[in-house]
């Protein structure tokens, strides 16, 4: 049988992360006897496209000199922090992949320290060489100071790098000197991540994520610690607080390109898809059933953040959607709680009204569009941050918050980021640019980012992740000026509103339906 391998990739937003698995994919394509065409792209909603951020890591296997190798491609917004920690629980090393011209970014700091604590050998490519004024070698330096302050191994240190191109599809050990395919990446892999070395003992796989399939229920993913697994076979499922559980393996998946293909028996270290098992959560064991031994199972963030979503009840009732009443709505939250993780919902006293939590604004609008497009229809309150008592103090979700910018404009933002209760914890000039952090309440954050772009025309690139929770501090002023507001239901008049411009900003168009 030959080797698995299975690496996890990890890299800042718009890094080329997605990108490259897609040249991996079309290179690996040559030792696939079953030729799939069309486009092979990893983040397969449309949300996901045009934002160009991937929201759910996915898995995704290919075949390359003998050597299966399972990728997972991992989300980089600590608003999906939940997903990156349970995705490198079934990885044996990681790629972390860094922009030539920007370094390692803030984000790529939080997957990468959490990839060192599991001790997982890292890779490194540079990508984006092909830019102008790009800087490799100081890149890779930073890359190194990076792990040495996160406190990598020695042998950790002691990395692998690769330069080149994602999008001209082209990997190399030097960067001046172009190739022509990304074999030296895959040659990498092959060399410097370690294969999965099996323990002795029955059968233990952590589930560490889920899919959720309209014929079969849910789907339980992980990879086989140890022992193998059967279709037919009877198992224990044991519990979070270590109660177990007997149950029965219908289907066994394996990954295979972008598919999954149904297999009869499952080996130690591949990565798998388990059907017909009931009631189970991440970060349950599935174990032998006559001597059930559990692994430490996984935390999982916990929400930050709430909004009420209640039914439509404006004018423009039944508008826009098809699902429209508070039965629809509740079905649609209770399938999206089947999938997603970070996310909870609690029903209040009045029946056309849900409370839901996530992770951040970014988690919650994401579920928001997504059943607009759907066709749900839905009011939604203002985000509110989770309050907490510890020992009977009121305590909030703390963030840490890093903004880079130019120069001249930073005491503006650093004002901005003081009125609502942040507090400075370091400042480092980069050239021409400030890079400042801020330890700041996540009821701060909320907003912020739309004004400090208009405060610094544009510059500011500002990344925040959660911290701790901390002693409530005090109040933060809400808005300086007040709103305009319609009087009439109507169309909105060009005319009118080019006289009102004047007096606040507008986000209607002329011709819209309001009330």
């Amino acid at each position: 049988m030959s080797d698995t391998k299975n690496i996890a990739i990890i890299a800042h937003v718009d890094h080329g992360k997605t990108t490259l698995v897609d040249k991996i994919l079309h290179h690996c394509q040559l030792f696939r006897e079953n030729e799939k065409t069309g486009d092979l792209i990893l983040d397969n909603n449309d949300l996901e496209r045009e934002r160009g951020i991937t929201i759910v890591s996915k898995n995704v296997s290919v075949s390359y000199k003998d050597t299966k190798i399972n990728i997972i491609d991992t989300p980089g917004h600590a608003d999906f922090g939940g997903e990156v920690e349970r995705v490198l629980n079934m990885a044996d090393g990681v790629l972390l992949l860094v922009d030539a011209f920007e370094g390692p970014m803030p984000q790529t700091r939080f997957v990468l320290q959490k990839a060192l604590d599991l001790g997982l050998k890292p890779c490194v490519v540079i990508n984006k060489v092909d830019k102008e004024n790009c800087t490799p070698e100081e890149v890779h330096e930073k890359v190194f100071d990076l792990m040495f302050e996160l406190g990598a191994e020695e042998w950790q240190l002691d990395f692998p790098v690769v330069y080149g191109s994602a999008k001209n599809n082209w990997m190399g050990e030097d960067w001046q000197q172009p190739t022509d395919s990304i074999e030296p990446l895959l040659e990498m892999v092959i060399e410097h991540i370690p294969s999965f070395e099996p323990e002795q003992g029955n059968t233990q796989m952590l589930i560490t994520s889920l899919d959720f399939s309209s014929f079969t229920g849910r789907i339980a993913i992980g990879r086989l610690q140890r022992g193998t697994l059967k279709e037919g076979q009877q198992i224990s499922l044991i519990k979070r607080d270590g109660t177990s559980v007997k149950s029965k393996i219908k289907e066994l998946h394996t990954f295979e390109g972008l598919g999954r293909i149904r297999v009869k028996e499952v080996i130690t270290g591949d990565i798998c898809a388990v059907v017909g098992l009931e009631g189970f959560d991440i970060g349950d064991t599935i174990a032998d059933i006559e001597n059930p031994q559990g692994l430490k199972t996984i935390a999982i963030d916990e929400p930050t953040m709430s909004m009420l979503f209640t039914i439509n009840d404006s004018p423009f009732f039944g508008k826009d959607g098809k699902f429209v009443t508070s039965r629809h709505i509740k079905e649609r939250l209770d399938r999206e709680l089947e999938k997603n993780l970070a996310l909870r919902v609690e029903a209040t006293d009045s029946a056309d009204k849900f409370m839901v939590y996530g992770r951040g604004v970014l988690h919650l609008s994401v579920l928001i569009e997504t059943m607009r497009r759907e066709g749900y229809e839905v009011q939604i309150g203002q985000p509110q941050v989770i309050i907490r008592e510890f020992d009977g103090v009121k305590c909030e979700p703390i963030e840490e918050l890093t903004i880079d910018l130019p120069e001249e404009v930073s005491g503006r933002a650093v004002e901005m980021v003081a009125i609502r209760k942040g507090e400075m914890t370091s400042m480092e000039a980069k050239g021409q640019r400030m890079v400042c952090e801020f330890t700041i309440p996540s009821r701060g954050i909320i907003g912020l980012r739309n004004q400090l772009l208009t405060a610094t025309a544009g510059e500011a690139i500002m990344t925040h992740r959660f911290l701790e929770y901390q002693p409530m501090k005090g109040d933060i002023p809400q808005r300086q000026n007040g709103s305009l507001v319609s009087m009439e239901n109507g169309k909105a008049i060009p005319y009118s509103i080019d006289k009102l411009q004047d007096r606040g900003r507008f986000f209607v168009d002329p011709g819209e339906d309001i009330y």
